[in-house]
């Protein structure tokens, strides 16, 4: 017997072409990550007191954290009391509508907090602002 088509050449309608699903997931998995937003953390554990008249903070990009040793924590990297301007001002260039919050610890002392304070509205940030713990 002979065959009218040749081995290679048959359509099978039960294969189904996977090649444009494919590209529609790739292009998806780029678009979420393009437009997905990031959380930002300070980089240190901080046990932070509680507040009563608490409020959440939608536009903080820059998070300073301070250890109960008075170590300051910027972007996961401890930084020293006279660099905190410096770097202050940089991460608000990069985004001016942004806001500092503080992740100050229990045991800190207020000095040290009030130096990051001052530092960050020397850098030209005015909203300047403490986290509490979540109610």
């Amino acid at each position: 017997m002979r065959r009218n088509k040749r081995a290679g050449t048959e359509d099978n309608p039960s294969e189904i072409d996977l090649t444009p699903m494919l590209d529609v997931v790739f292009i998806m998995l780029i678009f979420f990550i393009v437009t997905a937003s990031f959380i930002k953390e300070a980089g240190v554990e901080v046990n932070r007191p509680d507040a009563s008249t608490s409020s959440k903070k939608e536009n903080a990009n820059i998070l300073i954290a301070v250890t109960a040793t008075n170590e300051i924590w910027i972007d996961k990297r401890r930084v020293d009391k006279r660099a905190v301007r410096s770097v202050v001002e940089r991460m608000h260039a990069e985004n001016p509508k942004g806001a500092v919050v503080i992740q100050a610890d229990k045991a800190s002392t207020t000095e040290t907090v009030t130096a990051v304070i001052d530092a960050s509205r020397s850098a030209g940030v005015y909203d300047v602002s403490l986290a509490t713990e979540d109610s």
